[in-house]
């Protein structure tokens, strides 16, 4: 039961770092959006295959080796310096896909580009996970969510573009270059996290260690829900103008129409999971999700958009209890490090979702038989949320990771 009916109000240090940290998700989930919404005109433009698409996506994920030593190097010099770097970093790499003479140069590119937007997700979770209070911790998520919305529509809005010129799609790589302005403001305002600061100048980082059982079963999570999260969201588009015929103006409009009001399912779910706590709302809410958007790939007409739209304010709703676990279980000094393990689970089974799902499509296999199958992972992921994972609402962190507290004593 909750303490408190109502999130509480935010103190003005906690209001500042939420705003930066909303504007920081801006050029963040652009990165992270622009390889799944632009990948069938560059193919086309290319002449590569499903299959070579999938590989491609699969390749890019493989790229999350880089943000592994950078979020171990968070954990070491800080968040704040981290951010900084990948929030001039993941726009200016990206936006050399603008450039690429070939498809496997484009996706090396974003194979470099993809991970530092990685990276910095990552550390703005991390940041308003320390920095919240308890009873707003997965609140936060969401508004933050909300916020990286704004960065992946941004992308879905420059679409028509692609549809101008066979090469036009180059325009929409080259816009990331807009969002360099965001990373001068958080270099201005952003501070270092007061848990991180206290425990680094006390040279705690062998004081504490990462409970294996607890990143195990995350890492188990993250690997089998990701197998039809990411190939539903990369093929997506490639269904939509292939299979229903959509032009690039439509697909914008689906997916606006379909995805807006999803915003409205991220501040329920952070609101509840606050509140009601996260493991079971998380447990249901993420298979019925994406058992109803592989649904969406069976159907046409009303029907496909209502289920888009219902698997989506499913997945809404889980999303900032998922989000939030993946920093409160672990101590300040190894949480950017084991949030990016995790993070690198979740790529890699998106990997075998999108080569798989890739094979079989190029086989002639129907695109609803293939996501159907593939949703046996968030299933899986869910029954794996209720059996092993601790309720962590109206927990301090220092309550959930006990090994904080004696390491500053």
């Amino acid at each position: 039961m909750s303490r408190k009916p109502r999130t509480p109000k935010l103190t003005s240090r906690q209001r500042s770092i939420l705003w930066l940290l909303a504007l920081a998700c801006v050029p963040g989930a652009y990165a992270n959006t622009l390889f799944t919404q632009t990948v069938a005109f560059a193919a086309e433009d290319f002449n590569v295959s499903e299959r070579g698409q999938g590989i491609g996506a699969a390749v890019i994920r493989w790229g999350v080796i880089i943000a592994l030593p950078l979020a171990a190097l968070a954990d070491r010099v800080g968040r704040r310096r981290l951010i900084v770097w990948c929030a001039f970093g993941a726009p200016i790499v990206t936006g050399l896909g603008a450039l690429a003479p070939s498809f496997a140069l484009l996706v090396a590119t974003q194979t470099i580009g993809r991970p530092l937007a990685l990276v910095l997700t990552l550390l703005i979770a991390i940041v308003a996970t320390e920095e919240m209070s308890r009873e707003s911790r997965a609140w936060s998520i969401s508004i933050l969510g909300i916020a990286a919305g704004v960065g992946a529509g941004a992308a879905v809005l420059a679409l028509p573009i692609a549809d101008l010129a066979p090469s036009s799609w180059r325009i929409i790589y080259a816009l990331s270059l807009l969002w360099l302005v965001i990373g001068f403001v958080v270099r201005h305002g952003l501070p270092e996290t007061q848990r991180f600061t206290e425990r680094h100048e006390r040279h705690l980082e062998s004081a504490t260690h990462i409970e294996r059982r607890r990143l195990a079963m995350q890492c188990l999570v993250a690997t089998f829900g990701n197998l039809f999260i990411a190939a539903s969201s990369v093929f997506q588009v490639r269904y939509l103008r292939d299979v229903r015929d959509y032009s690039a103006v439509m697909i914008t409009i689906f997916s606006f129409v379909t995805g807006a009001p999803v915003a409205l399912g991220l501040l329920i779910g952070g609101k509840l999971a606050d509140t009601r706590g996260r493991r079971l709302l998380a447990a249901i809410t993420f298979p019925l999700g994406a058992i109803v958007l592989s649904i969406a790939f069976r159907v046409s007409g009303p029907a496909m958009w209502i289920a888009t739209f219902v698997g989506g304010m499913c997945l809404a709703l889980a999303y900032p209890a998922m989000a939030v676990y993946r920093g409160e279980l672990f101590p300040t000094l190894h949480r950017s490090f084991a949030s990016s393990v995790i993070m690198t689970s979740s790529l890699l089974g998106g990997s075998v979702g999108l080569i798989g799902a890739g094979v079989f499509l190029g086989n002639e296999t129907s695109y609803g038989n293939v996501m159907s199958w593939l949703a046996i992972g968030p299933v899986i992921a869910g029954l794996v949320i209720i059996a092993t994972y601790p309720e962590s609402a109206h927990l301090e962190l220092e309550e959930l990771n006990p090994q904080d507290v004696v390491a500053l004593h």
